[in-house]
């Protein structure tokens, strides 16, 4: 039985809605196709058909949390305000719905040349978004500068609050970097 062109789109859109959800959570290593296809209520062949290959799944599916997580950012934002987001505790302990770039930094350097592209202009991306909201009275060059310095210690900091076993050093490592660049 033939699916047709709408109801197919909706399934891609259903495996790229789960797998964006496994790779933050898993990771890309710890995402098999398996438990996509039950994340996803879909058969093997199913996620085949759409994409051909699980190196194009991730390379999509990668593309699609940088695209969702940047949705959520509002268009006029105090970066204040984005800064105790990013480095809350909820954001901490949510990575499946959480940024992209946290979740998965440790992995795509080991990924094909299509995930990193991906991944690579989601975090010009990002520093765009971060430059854009820091002060005018710096030249653009400073200005980029604070963002890539900012862009790593936000992911960084959320990776580090990840890792360790302490709670206390946990939310340590969020409040400190978020007093250094939330002001």
């Amino acid at each position: 039985m033939r699916v047709s062109k709408e109801q197919a789109a909706k399934n891609r859109e259903r495996i790229l809605e789960a797998a964006s959800r496994l790779l933050r959570e898993r990771g890309i290593s710890g995402m098999g196709v398996d438990a996509l296809a039950d994340a996803a209520g879909m058969t093997h062949g199913s996620l085949y058909s759409q994409f051909g290959s699980k190196e194009r799944l991730v390379e999509e599916a990668v593309a699609h949390a940088i695209v969702a997580k940047g949705r959520e950012v509002p268009e006029e934002f105090a970066l204040g305000d984005y800064v105790s987001e990013y480095l809350s505790t909820g954001h901490r302990d949510q990575p499946g719905s959480g940024c992209p770039f946290a979740a998965l930094s440790c992995e795509i350097s080991r990924q094909s040349g299509g995930v990193r592209d991906r991944f690579t202009a989601g975090v010009r991306g990002m520093i765009r978004l971060l430059s854009s909201r820091i002060t005018s009275a710096l030249k653009p060059r400073q200005r980029e500068e604070e963002a890539l310095a900012m862009a790593a210690s936000l992911v960084g900091a959320l990776v580090l609050a990840r890792a360790v076993n302490d709670p206390k050093l946990s939310d340590d490592i969020l409040r400190a970097t978020r007093n250094r660049f939330g002001n």
